[in-house]
């Protein structure tokens, strides 16, 4: 199993759901990074279970910065976050019933019946929260070097919300919204739909917008490593993401060339383009412009219906209603998680564009 992520700057990660720790290693960090743990406890609060639409195990991650760091700033040596586990139910997951459409059958295959299926181990979600506070400290050095990523939720349920307007008002409205929305009234909506579908014992997906502004141009090693491959990769390593396209994705296909093409022009000295149909990236390099990336979440699949599935490990026809405790909806607990792949993965694409020392150059 591979759970390294990066080529120059990289993130192994290590845990199960229901295990004592999970936790991270970043490694090719540059020396002297500032380590804001009010920022990290920050991020972590973004991914934290809210109220009536999220699942009610609530942890309140303590996490535990290892190794790696010296009088707040980064040493250039293994950073460890360790992040403890509690508020498990083990007996939630026995017998066991294979979720439909969750890893617990693939899992089986995978490691013949030896992997760790409580909580759905290392496959969970609860993964995600070592990713989230290991990317604070590269979210932090990335924004001293103006460079920002937002995330809003696009739609849940068939409910929009508006699309970005003013950039930077936008992202400094995001950095502190739990539920992230950018329209309030589409948020309740939002909300109420989610709190449908929990109370049929269902669940619903959404599709979240991300933003990248401060890039600066001439990033991307096409073909293989082209910006667009390596962002998709990494978002696509995120548990319950299903697809990922950039600018107008699959509708520019509806499109002629005269109506995709994104006209440029310089503005004051500066390449400015008319608009993100291509999502800010030609020939896998970025232009200095904004970046523009969906991500489809699908629905949670443990869910309160009964669906027909098989025992492991006998393979015997059964039904299963799912049991423990799981969210509705997942789509607004995944935005900081799809913001910290992105910024692992920008960090990583700039350290082998300009050094390892650029990320902590003033």
């Amino acid at each position: 199993m591979k759970n390294i992520l990066g080529n120059h700057l990289t993130l192994t990660l290590f845990g199960e759901s229901h295990g004592k720790y999970v936790g991270a290693v970043l490694d090719g960090l540059a020396p002297g990074l500032e380590v804001n743990e009010e920022f990290i406890s920050h991020q972590l609060t973004l991914r934290r279970p809210e109220g009536n639409i999220s699942t009610s195990r609530v942890e309140k991650d303590p996490f535990e910065i290892a190794s790696g760091v010296f009088k707040g700033f980064t040493t250039g040596t293994p950073l460890t976050i360790i992040i403890p586990n509690g508020d498990t139910r083990s007996d939630d997951y026995e017998p066991r019933a294979a979720r439909p459409s969750h890893a617990d059958y693939a899992a089986h295959l995978k490691y013949h019946g030896f992997e760790d299926y409580r909580g759905g181990g290392h496959f969970s979600g609860r993964i995600t929260s070592a990713i989230v506070a290991a990317a604070a400290i590269i979210i932090y050095a990335l924004r001293k070097k103006g460079v920002y990523i937002a995330t809003h939720i696009k739609h849940i349920a068939g409910i929009y919300d508006r699309d970005f307007d003013d950039i930077s008002r936008d992202i400094d409205i995001l950095s502190t919204k739990v539920f992230a929305a950018l329209d309030e009234e589409k948020a309740s909506l939002m909300r109420e739909e989610i709190l449908k579908a929990k109370a049929d014992g269902d669940s619903v997906g959404g599709v979240l917008e991300s933003i990248i502004t401060g890039l600066p141009g001439g990033l991307g090693e096409p073909y293989f490593d082209s910006v667009e491959s390596l962002l998709a990769h990494a978002i696509f390593s995120v548990p319950a993401v299903k697809g990922v396209e950039f600018g107008d994705g699959f509708d520019i296909a509806k499109m002629r060339g005269s109506a995709a093409n994104d006209a440029m022009a310089n503005v004051d000295g500066k390449i400015a383009l008319s608009s993100l149909h291509s999502g800010g990236i030609y020939g896998g390099i970025t232009v200095g412009e904004n970046i523009l990336i969906r991500t489809a979440i699908k629905p949670t699949p443990t869910i309160g219906k009964n669906q027909n599935t098989i025992n492991i490990p006998d393979l015997e026809n059964t039904t299963l209603q799912g049991k423990g405790r799981h969210d509705p909806c997942i789509v607004q607990r995944a935005r900081v998680v799809i913001d910290s792949v992105i910024a692992l993965t920008l960090a990583d694409i700039l350290t082998g564009r300009f050094g390892t020392d650029w990320m902590a150059e003033k």
